[in-house]
Parts: C-alpha cells; sequence; structure tokens
C-alpha cells in the first residue's frame, strides 16, 4: 500500500465526529469527488439487493464498467461490511 494513502486513513481514523468527517471530505475532495464516491457505494449496496448492473446505471446514470467493477469488487469480498 502507498505511504500517502497510509497516511490518509490514519488522518481518517483521527476524525472524531461526522460533522467534522464532512468538513474534511469537502475540503480534501472535488464536487464531482463528492458525487462519485457515494454513488459508488450506493451501486455496492444496490448489487447486494440484486438490482441488475443495468438498472443500477440507469438509475445512478453512470457507466456499466463502474457497476462492473463494483460487483468484481464484492466478488473478491471487499464490501463484506457493507449492506
Amino acid at each position: 500500500m502507498n505511504i500517502l494513502f497510509k497516511k490518509l486513513i490514519d488522518q481518517l481514523l483521527q476524525i472524531k465526529s461526522p460533522k467534522e468527517l464532512e468538513q474534511f471530505l469537502g475540503a480534501i475532495l472535488t464536487p464531482q469527488e463528492l458525487e462519485a464516491i457515494p454513488k459508488r457505494l450506493e451501486i455496492v449496496r444496490l448489487l447486494k439487493k440484486g438490482v441488475s448492473q443495468r438498472k443500477i446505471a440507469e438509475t445512478l446514470k453512470t457507466g456499466i464498467a463502474t457497476v462492473t467493477r463494483g460487483s468484481k469488487e464484492i466478488h473478491l469480498k471487499h464490501f463484506s461490511n457493507i449492506s
């Protein structure tokens, strides 16, 4: 894992409240990233509920490749804590 990524994780773990986390993410991420990251989490949630990839792509107005990537990560068990 990249040392800068580890530093980011350490910083995130130091945040103590939802408001503080919201402020931090708003400061560090672009508006596009603030939209894309929650959308990717929603893709995972919908996939785990059994919604088709095509329906997710249409509903969230995202590319099918993005949805497929989420599906691959689920199969690798990278989202076992998301329901």
